[in-house]
């Protein structure tokens, strides 16, 4: 995204269950770790995206603040971004569509940028004059390969590839821009 000319998100289509709209992987003690935003589901019917509900039967806001902190305390910006991100875990919203948006303006001024973007009101198979990269959302079909950079657990586990950019930003900081920047894109 800091490489896009323009941005425009997909809102129109129907929700998948799997992919990275209401889920991301982080560097834990013990590797890699699932981090799942439950959602309500319709039954037997499609919903959009835009139309999915947060599940709040669990308290999986405190779960995964606490796993962020089990995973990167020790890394050398979490205290610095911890207040920045604290909203994520404490505001409840109805849509994931909306918590979404909020962790990207969240991200974009945690990484020193501004992200503008606009959203689709259609829903179109094809897209045409633009490059199509909504396959993203799908993590299993993400094969993107990026530049190692130093991790907490490094020593334990080796380099882990394409987490959450709050592993990036935990463990690069402000230098984490410049890293995205200079990555090749599919």
């Amino acid at each position: 995204m800091v490489q896009a000319e323009k941005i425009t998100f997909e809102v129109e289509d129907n929700f998948q269950k799997q992919t990275n709209r209401n889920r991301m992987y982080i560097y834990s003690p013990n590797g890699i770790q699932l981090l799942n935003i439950p959602v309500k589901h319709s039954k037997g019917e499609r919903q959009k995206f835009k139309d999915t509900k947060i599940e709040w039967a669990f308290d999986w806001q405190k779960q995964h603040f606490k796993s962020l902190e089990a995973a990167y305390r020790t890394s050398p910006f979490f205290e610095y971004f911890e207040d920045d991100i604290r909203p994520i875990f404490e505001k409840k919203h109805t849509f994931m569509m909306d918590l979404n948006f909020e962790i990207l303006d969240i991200v974009a001024e945690c990484l020193g940028t501004s992200i503008s973007f606009d959203k689709t009101e259609e829903y179109f198979h094809e897209v045409e004059n633009m490059k199509d990269y909504r396959f993203l959302t799908n993590g299993k079909k993400d094969t993107s390969e990026f530049d190692a950079y130093t991790q907490v657990f490094n020593d334990k586990h080796g380099y882990l590839n394409n987490l959450s950019i709050l592993d990036l930003l935990f463990n690069e900081g402000r230098y984490a821009l410049d890293y995205l920047k200079e990555q090749k894109l599919p």
